[in-house]
């Protein structure tokens, strides 16, 4: 199994510890890169930045970031090369058609399977104010399962980034 970093600031900490907890359990190398007690004043990109260099750093491994919203910890974390981080921010449905190589789910979640099969994700920045702990968790579970499609012009536009 790959190796698993976490990482996040005070908004997201409680719900960091408890997919540590979820995800050990399944059998993953985990990393907390911090932080490592709430703390109201600390800033996301301590933790974020660090955490996003491990993952870039070392093929095969993923990042699981969280914050408030999840929107400034992955705007932190794509700034690092080789990072590509993507944002949750809980289940939606897609309004129209979709065309997702393994079809269309029903189940809101397409947006990380996206990530990861059309953008090769490597990080997944979840929103924590705005998701449960077992939507947060399906998350996490969808994004570790589910490959990169490698298909020629995905893997063409992530070449020139």
């Amino acid at each position: 199994m790959p190796k698993l970093y976490f990482a996040s600031d005070h908004a997201g900490f409680a719900l960091k510890q408890a997919l540590i907890e979820e995800v050990r359990a399944l059998g993953y190398d985990v990393v907390d890169m911090g932080a490592r007690a709430l703390d109201p004043d600390d800033d996301y990109p301590d933790f974020i930045t660090p955490c996003a260099e491990r993952v870039a750093g070392e093929p095969g491994a993923f990042g699981i970031i969280l914050g408030g919203s999840g929107q400034g910890e992955a705007m932190c974390a794509n700034r690092v090369k080789g990072a590509r981080a993507a944002v949750f921010y809980g289940p939606m449905r897609v309004t129209e058609a979709l065309d997702v190589e393994g079809g269309r789910s029903e189940d809101g979640f397409d947006l990380v399977r996206l990530a990861r099969r059309h953008n090769d994700a490597n990080l997944l920045s979840i929103g924590a104010r705005f998701v449960s702990g077992a939507q947060a968790l399906e998350a996490v579970r969808l994004f570790l399962a589910t490959p990169f499609s490698d298909a020629p012009r995905h893997a063409r536009r992530l070449a020139k980034f």
